[in-house]
C-alpha cells in the first residue's frame, strides 16, 4: 500500500488510546508510563506521546535527558525516529513540545511527511499512548479526538470527579463521542473503586444518555507509587511484585484482550488523517 493510501487497509492495526483527566494531579501520567511498560511485557511494541504541553513528565519520570522535540520535526531539522528517546523494555518517547499548537497548520508537504514516517513505521509499533494535559483545553479535546480509544484516570477527590464528568460531556455533547475506560487511581481497594465507577456512571446515565463508560480496574494507594516517582524508575519496575504494579499488568492484560470499540483495521493511518485535518472539529 502506498504511504499516502488513506484506505485503512494495513495488516496490523495499531491501538491509538489517549489518556486524559479532568483535573492534574492524579496519577495520569504515571499510569501512562507504567501502562506502556506492562504492554510491553506482554510483547507489544509501544510509543509514549507526551503531549502534555508546556509540562514534559514521561522523561522526568523515567530520568531521561531528551535534546530534540516535535516541535524540531516540526522545523524540519529532525525526523520522528530521531526525536524519539528509548525507555525501560524498549518503550519509545516522543517527547512533548509546545510547537504541537502548530501540528493542525502544517504544510501539505510536511502532511506527507508525517504520513511517510509513521507509514515507514507502524510495522514495528502495536500501541500509540497519548498522554494529554489535564483539564478540557483544545489540546486535550483534540486527541481524545484524534485517538481511537479513551480512558480517563480520576481519583476519589469530588473535584477529580466532577472535572472527569466535565471532560467526558464536553467530549459527548459537543464532539459524539460516546465510549470511555474509566480508571480509578489511588483508591484503598476494588469497593471505593466500583464507588468512584458508580458515581460517575450515574451522573453521565443521567444526563448523557449516549455514553457508554467502562471500568477497567483500578489502581490502589501504594507507597511504592511515591517512591518510584522520587527514584524517577516506575513503580512497574521498582517494586514489580507491589499490588500498583499488579493491577497495572491487570490493566494491560485487560486491554491488550479487549476489543477496541469501533475500531477500524487502520489505527495508525486514521489517527495520522484526523491529526492533520486540522483544528476545525474542535474549534
Amino acid at each position: 500500500m502506498s504511504a499516502r493510501d488513506n484506505s485503512p487497509t494495513q495488516s496490523k492495526p495499531v491501538r491509538v488510546l489517549a489518556i486524559s483527566s479532568g483535573k492534574g494531579g492524579v496519577g495520569k501520567s504515571n499510569v501512562t508510563l507504567n501502562l506502556a511498560l506492562a504492554l510491553s511485557d506482554l510483547n507489544q511494541k509501544v510509543l509514549l506521546w507526551d503531549a502534555d504541553l508546556g509540562l514534559a513528565n514521561a522523561d522526568v519520570l523515567l530520568g531521561l535527558r531528551t535534546k530534540w522535540t516535535i516541535f524540531d520535526w516540526l522545523k524540519g531539522d529532525k525526523t520522528l525516529k530521531e526525536i524519539i528517546v528509548e525507555g525501560p523494555k524498549g518503550v519509545q518517547i516522543l517527547p512533548a513540545a509546545s510547537g504541537i499548537l502548530e501540528l493542525s497548520d502544517i504544510s501539505e508537504a510536511d502532511k506527507r511527511r508525517l504520513i511517510d514516517e509513521f507509514e515507514a513505521w507502524r510495522e514495528d509499533l502495536d500501541y500509540l499512548l497519548i498522554d494529554t494535559a489535564a483539564g478540557i483545553g483544545q489540546n486535550v479535546i483534540f486527541f481524545n479526538l484524534v485517538a481511537q480509544e479513551r480512558l480517563v484516570v480520576v481519583t476519589n477527590e469530588p473535584t477529580s470527579l466532577t472535572d472527569a464528568y466535565a471532560l467526558i460531556k464536553a467530549l459527548s455533547s459537543k464532539h459524539d463521542q460516546g465510549q470511555f475506560y474509566v480508571l480509578p487511581n489511588m483508591v484503598p481497594g476494588p469497593k471505593e473503586a466500583r464507588a468512584i465507577f458508580e458515581l460517575l456512571s450515574n451522573v453521565a446515565g443521567t444526563y448523557l444518555p449516549k455514553v457508554s463508560l467502562d471500568l477497567v480496574g483500578f489502581v490502589p494507594y501504594d507507597p511504592a507509587v511515591a517512591a518510584g516517582v522520587r527514584a524517577q524508575r516506575p513503580f512497574y519496575l521498582n517494586e514489580p511484585k507491589g499490588p500498583a504494579a499488579k493491577k497495572m499488568a491487570e490493566l494491560a492484560g485487560y486491554l491488550n484482550a479487549k476489543s477496541p470499540p469501533g475500531f477500524g483495521g487502520g489505527g495508525l493511518v486514521l489517527f495520522i488523517n484526523r491529526l492533520i485535518a486540522g483544528r476545525r472539529a474542535v474549534d
